[in-house]
């Protein structure tokens, strides 16, 4: 049994609250690991902080000029040389998907660590980022180790509603980022993906804290539960406009954007319900793409909605924006708008979709003068790669 194989069976037969100890101990007696750490990124992507049964006693990492930090947003493993006698310390991306979790910090003898060994250990940080998504279903400390801060109740809500923050397989990549990451309340994605289908909402929330909460898990569940049964995404939006309407008789309401993207064409269905705004990178061009709009779920009782089509191409990146980017006003009171949304793209057309809403988040915020935005701001990022030609099955 090779260390990767012991490694697998460790992990799959220790508890959910004890993987990173059960890994410590296979890495230590494989490798000859002087220690073992598992670093999350927070829910604002700003730190990274240590897994820990007991309460943390350092201090966070940041994203951005830390070694472990490279290696989260580089997505790939960094050495970094300690000395002849102190050997060296390995940060290895914890990624599950394409879903970016945190780093796996490796100490160990320079001599130990040849090629074929950061291979392999690239490999298990790999593992242990799947197991520690099963994990988070029976345990809170993942969980815990990725907030800086306290979560509001409607922030807690909304992040657990979430599919994940990156998604990616041949075809396309996704990243997706919400502000404020503490305190978020209405807005939200969803994704799903099948052999042939790629399933995507964007969700442009209305109200604030536990009413937008709630209000959004009520339309993404029923969305989802429609979705589940089969049905069409014109039928998947009557459905849940019921279900909003039954709830709220019209006194609530809220702005979906749902997409069905076939993978083997990149043929895309379309049913735009007041949504949130979708901009188009093609061939260095960036451009608004608009579609006829409908009304929000849960405006009015029985409203029927029509999907639309459009095609996206190999090398198109797609992005999506709440009112919370779009319309925030400067200090100057100068709206953020299209314009800047097309530099903004433009800047960060090299970034992967994981890293790229982030940045924009950033940029928004020197627009905005203050840290705390008044309204939830989302950024959805995905580009499409397509199927090979001869793939279309």
């Amino acid at each position: 049994m090779n260390g990767y194989e012991e490694a697998e069976r460790a992990l799959r037969a220790a508890a959910p609250h004890d993987l990173l100890d059960t890994l410590r101990r296979v890495l230590t007696r494989r490798y000859q690991a002087r220690s073992v750490d598992l670093l999350m990124a927070d829910y604002s992507l700003t730190v990274l902080q240590p897994v820990s049964v007991l309460p943390r006693t350092t201090e966070p990492l940041s994203l951005h000029n830390s070694p472990q930090g490279r290696a989260f947003g580089a997505q790939e493993p960094i050495r970094e040389e300690q000395g002849a006698t102190d050997g060296l310390r390995l940060h290895l991306p914890v990624t599950v998907r394409g879903d970016r979790l945190g780093v796996l910090t490796v100490a160990l003898p320079a001599s130990a660590c040849p090629p074929a060994v950061q291979a392999e250990l690239a490999d298990i940080a790999e593992m242990l980022a799947h197991a520690v998504t099963v994990a988070e279903r029976d345990t809170d400390l993942y969980l815990q180790a990725r907030r800086k801060d306290r979560l509001t109740l409607a922030a807690e809500m909304q992040w657990q509603l979430l599919p994940g923050r990156a998604c990616s397989r041949d075809e396309y990549a996704i990243g997706a980022q919400l502000e404020p990451a503490y305190a978020v309340h209405g807005d939200n994605f969803d994704w799903s993906t099948s052999a042939g289908h790629l399933a995507l909402t964007v969700t442009n929330g209305m109200g604030e804290g536990m009413d937008a909460a709630l209000l959004t898990n009520l339309t993404i569940n029923a969305l989802r539960n429609a979705r589940r049964a089969g049905v069409s995404i014109a039928d998947q939006a009557a459905l849940a406009d019921q279900a909003v309407y039954a709830q709220h008789r019209g006194d609530a309401h809220l702005s979906v954007l749902l997409l069905d993207f076939e993978l083997a064409t990149g043929r895309v269905r379309v049913v735009d319900a007041g949504s949130p705004r979708l901009l188009l990178l093609r061939e260095g061009a960036v451009t608004s793409v608009d579609f006829d709009a409908q009304l929000p779920l849960g405006m009015f009782e029985e409203t029927e909605y029509t999907a639309q089509e459009f095609d996206v191409r190999p090398g198109d990146r797609l992005v999506f924006v709440s009112d919370g980017v779009h319309a925030v006003a400067s200090p100057a009171g100068e709206v953020y708008g299209e314009r800047a949304l097309t530099r903004a793209i433009n800047a960060t057309r090299l970034l992967p979709p994981a890293e790229m809403p982030r940045a924009v988040l950033r940029e928004l915020t020197g627009h905005r003068g203050r840290a705390l935005p008044d309204d939830d701001a989302l950024v959805v990022c995905l580009d499409w790669h397509g199927r090979p030609a001869g793939d279309r099955s």
